[in-house]
């Protein structure tokens, strides 16, 4: 393919995207932001809805509780679980163009209003981006005053990490949040 040329991809007409509403609460303390939700999670207008995507695994090792398994309750029960545990869900683009689910396919993005979801969070305290994509955004965090942590993804394109490593490095952040 010669230099500069266009791919079929950028010269489709890519389907403009919306996200979901952010999971968050006044007591929300730490914001896990993703990039944008897959098509499955669109699709079923759930967070990591994916069945192989692993955030639900992780947050049930680092909480196991009497919930028996967090990924076969409802969304909203999950949804409230979370909450509880003064976390909240996010995505770092309130809408896209992507055909399929990889954050490489992400065109046109448009940025979340964090600083106004400071308002609905007053006691939020930092913020965790879920996978790269996500982290290209962490200067947006940090110039709100937040402390902000890098995760690795844990979306299954991220399969050169192993379940064991991602969980270490999101307990070490629950730790550090002072939510563990």
């Amino acid at each position: 393919m010669p230099t500069g040329s266009v791919t079929a991809i950028d010269q489709a007409v890519l389907p403009r995207l919306a996200g979901l509403l952010p999971i968050v609460s006044s007591n929300t303390r730490l914001l896990i932001l993703g990039s944008f939700p897959g098509a499955v999670s669109l699709a079923k207008q759930q967070y990591y809805g994916h069945p192989q995507n692993q955030f639900w695994r992780i947050l049930q090792a680092i909480w196991p509780d009497s919930l028996g398994g967090i990924s076969a309750c409802s969304y909203e029960k999950r949804s409230d679980w979370l909450l509880a545990r003064g976390l909240g869900v996010w995505d770092v683009y309130a809408s896209c163009e992507r055909q399929g689910s990889l954050d490489t396919a992400i065109r046109n993005p448009q940025v979340n209003d964090f600083a106004a979801l400071l308002q609905r969070c007053p006691q939020l305290a930092s913020v965790a981006h879920n996978g790269g994509e996500s982290f290209r955004h962490a200067k947006h965090t940090a110039a709100l005053g937040l402390a902000v942590y890098k995760l690795p993804s844990t979306s299954p394109a991220n399969a050169s990490w192993s379940f064991e490593r991602k969980l270490a490095v999101w307990r070490e952040v629950m730790v550090g949040a002072g939510l563990v």
